[in-house]
């Protein structure tokens, strides 16, 4: 399977809504967006990785996979998507934010939830990702209540910002970014440049929102550094939080709510059992005057 990143966590947010009486992070639309195939053989994957996960687990199949699902897939991506969520609302609702920006979008599915018509998504990632997408949404059968513009770019390119503004994009409104997952991927400089290329596109009280790996990851962290590196996907940089407030800083941006793993878990997962993974730190920041 390509992209399979984004299908896995497209998958823990299917399973979560379809297995959990509690929701962290409620994503109808997800399971949609995969294949029965797809989410098939993921849950085959993972179940026989379980001695992976949990050396000494004893239980069933469906047992193994819930495990896995709740201990290693989800926590990060839950968390991550329940305080994005919770920002890009307040954005809303408090700045009349009118524009958000979801870079490497994926099988990100909120402009498929959201019932604000007044919202203009943009949605940036590689064109065979945007086309796959859009294959996939044609065949949920979802229409996006908001308007939605899709930007297929290579986002370490400078060209990516012509092409947002071309499709209306406005520099001189409040808007908001979605990075989640990102900064993973990226070298020190490479994440860097890409959060500067925003800020030189954002006006004062934009904001962008964030995950991205501390210096001191847990072993659940590890454990998705090696899933990531087995798919092709290496993981390349961490940061302690007085390098992440510098690089933001130095690119124009201020933090404005930072979590670590304890105030995560505090904040989003108290009732689920689940915990957010040591090793990510969760970051809202605004661009400043």
């Amino acid at each position: 399977m390509d992209n399979m990143t984004a299908l896995v966590s497209c998958f823990a947010r299917a399973y979560h809504y379809k297995n959990c009486e509690r929701y962290v992070f409620a994503d109808p639309a997800a399971e949609q967006m995969l294949t029965a195939e797809e989410y098939g053989a993921i849950s085959r994957n993972m179940t026989q990785g379980i001695r992976y996960f949990a050396p000494d687990f004893q239980g069933t199949q469906e047992e193994a996979l819930h495990f896995i699902v709740d201990h290693q897939l989800a926590p990060s991506v839950l968390t991550r998507s329940a305080f994005c969520e919770r920002a890009v609302g307040n954005a809303v609702r408090l700045l009349g934010c009118r524009q958000v920006m979801i870079y490497a979008c994926g099988y990100d599915t909120f402009s498929l939830r959201t019932d604000d018509r007044a919202l203009t998504v943009y949605e940036l990632d590689r064109p065979e990702m945007i086309a796959d997408r859009w294959k996939r949404i044609a065949r949920t059968g979802l229409e996006p209540a908001c308007h939605v513009e899709d930007i297929g770019c290579d986002l370490s390119r400078p060209s990516w910002k012509e092409k947002l503004i071309q499709a209306g994009f406005n520099p001189k409104k409040t808007s908001f970014g979605s990075l989640l997952g990102i900064s993973y991927y990226l070298s020190r400089q490479d994440f860097k440049n890409l959060i500067a290329a925003i800020a030189s596109i954002s006006c004062e009280g934009s904001s962008i929102c964030f995950d991205y790996p501390v210096s001191e990851a847990g072993a659940e962290s590890q454990r998705n550094r090696e899933l990531a590196a087995a798919a092709g996907e290496m993981m390349k940089a961490k940061y302690s939080y007085e390098e992440m407030e510098a690089l933001l800083s130095n690119t124009g941006f201020l933090i404005y709510e930072h979590m670590d793993a304890g105030e995560a878990t505090d904040a989003f997962l108290k009732e689920s059992g689940m915990t957010a993974p040591a090793g990510v730190g969760y970051c809202l920041a605004v661009r400043k005057g």
